[in-house]
Order: C-alpha cells, then sequence, then structure tokens
C-alpha cells in the first residue's frame, strides 16, 4: 500500500484503529464469560486511545512516553488469517485479535522505519510497542486459557 502523504497515512491509520476498537466490541458483545467480555471491552478502550493519539499528534504529545523492549512470542507467526463470525471459539477470537493485533505492530514499525520526521518516528514507533503489548497480552491469555482447558 502506497501513501501520497503523512496526512493519507494517519488517515489510514486512524481507521484502522477504529477497526480494531470495533472488533474488541462486537467481539466483547458475543462473549458469555465476564471476564471475556471485560478483557475484549479494555482492548477497544486502547484501541480508542490510540485513535484519540492519533487525531491529536503533536511531538510534544510523545515526551512523556517512555519506550521500552516488548516480548515477542511469535505465537501470531504459525496462524494463518482468519475472518471474525460471531459465535466463533474464544479460543479463535484469541487467535484472530493476535493476529490483527501483529499486523498493526508490522504496519507501525513500517512507518516508524521509513519516517524521516523524528516526532513521526516516534509516533510510529511508540504505536508499534502499544501493538505489541497488545499482541503479548493475548498471547498470554490464550496460553493460559488453552493450559487451563488442558491443552
Amino acid at each position: 500500500m502506497t501513501f501520497a502523504s503523512f496526512d493519507d497515512i494517519m488517515t489510514y491509520a486512524i481507521e484502522k484503529e477504529r477497526e480494531a476498537a470495533a472488533f474488541h466490541e462486537e467481539a466483547a458483545q458475543q462473549e458469555q464469560y465476564s471476564g471475556a467480555r471485560e478483557t475484549f471491552e479494555s482492548f477497544a478502550k486502547e484501541e480508542h486511545k490510540h485513535e484519540a493519539m492519533l487525531k491529536d499528534f503533536t511531538k510534544d504529545s510523545l515526551e512523556q512516553y517512555k519506550t521500552e523492549k516488548i516480548p515477542d512470542l511469535r505465537r501470531s507467526d504459525y496462524l494463518v488469517d482468519m475472518e471474525y463470525q460471531p459465535g466463533m471459539p474464544y479460543a479463535d477470537v484469541l487467535r484472530l485479535a493476535m493476529k490483527r493485533e501483529e499486523k498493526a505492530q508490522k504496519f507501525y514499525a513500517d512507518f516508524a522505519s521509513r519516517a524521516f520526521d523524528e516526532g513521526h518516528k516516534r509516533l510510529f514507533e511508540m504505536l508499534a510497542q502499544e501493538e505489541s503489548k497488545h499482541k503479548l497480552r493475548l498471547e498470554t491469555i490464550l496460553d493460559d486459557y488453552l493450559a487451563k482447558m488442558g491443552d
């Protein structure tokens, strides 16, 4: 995918954050267990925060953010793309969410590596890190769930 300007990238990224929030909100509505609902609701809130960050981006807004190395369990590397279906098993929803976070992380990391402006680079690095955190959390939740189920 090619973009003509930084504004085009930002518009695309905002739309993707909206889609991610909508996905988590729908998954939350479909879950019968309150813990799973709360998990997806919290992810939706995070995606809405990312959208707000993108909309309200200024270089000064990034000064407080600390970067850190996020472990990658690489679980999603071995998953095929799936399409969300209402009523799909919880483990599959987690797998799908993981794959989505992996793609978002790669999108932001790619733009961070291409950015000429230091503020833009920092924004994309920060968002890549946030998506990495989400992916790690989902991988951990899935591992715990599968262990509990005896898998």
